[in-house]
């Protein structure tokens, strides 16, 4: 590949890593506030079905950069691009409790009650959030490999939707458990949040399918890249 084309590449690699770190850092700062996803008033299991957190907004958006960084980068940088998404979380964690810590003044706008009120969940929401998703985004990218490696790079439509709902439900799942258990969420509306969160994420990766084509279509065309192909940026 000529040094122009690989310099691009690396651009456009850091541009998504930067999209995929502030998704993840996103969510967990603003995941307290929930709202309704369709307007419909349905009950089950004693919850509301389409109840959920703002802070589910930002994630698919972490698991389609993946899946793209994946079939375009390889495995190696899709990891990579994980690794440093639990190190910004953990950083983000730092400030939130410099922050925490630090008394306001009598005429601040936010006094410490109500910052703490908004962030004061988050050391723990991060933590729980950072171990769900540092196991779910492995499991995604190691089954998008498997299914690419047993398709031969066909068929992107099967190994996005299969890693994507598998690792999206292991991430639902440990995610609402970690904060019923944590006392931020009642137990009693675990199996709708629960169920909720798993079908938003699938029908957003319904929709999704076809960005991934449109991005992998792109890349394949701007970089000369065959059906497989990988772009090695070393």
């Amino acid at each position: 590949m000529p040094l122009k084309d690989k310099l691009l590449a690396q651009r456009i690699y850091l541009l998504l890593g930067a999209l995929f770190i502030t998704s993840l850092v996103v969510s967990n700062l603003i995941f307290q506030k929930f709202f309704y996803w369709y307007p419909v008033d349905i009950e089950i299991f004693g919850s509301k079905l389409f109840e959920i957190s703002v802070g589910i907004l930002p994630y698919p958006i972490t698991f389609l950069i993946t899946d793209l960084i994946s079939e375009i980068y390889g495995k190696k940088r899709a990891n990579d691009v994980v690794v440093v998404g639990i190190f910004a979380s953990l950083f983000s964690l730092l400030i939130i409790y410099a922050a925490s810590i630090v008394p306001a003044t009598s005429w601040s706008p936010v006094d410490n009650s109500l910052f703490n009120t908004v962030f004061g969940n988050s050391t723990i929401a991060v933590f729980a959030s950072m171990l769900t998703y540092l196991f779910a985004q492995f499991i995604d990218i190691q089954i998008y490999h498997f299914w690419k490696k047993r398709t031969q790079g066909k068929h992107l439509w099967l190994r996005n939707n299969f890693s994507t709902w598998f690792s999206q439900f292991v991430d639902t799942f440990t995610i609402v458990f970690l904060l019923c258990s944590f006392g931020i969420i009642e137990w009693e509306n675990f199996k709708g949040l629960l169920i909720s969160g798993f079908l938003f994420k699938v029908l957003v990766a319904f929709c999704d399918t076809p960005f991934l084509y449109l991005g992998v279509y792109l890349f394949r065309k701007r970089f000369k890249l065959k059906v497989n192909e990988e772009i090695d940026l070393l």
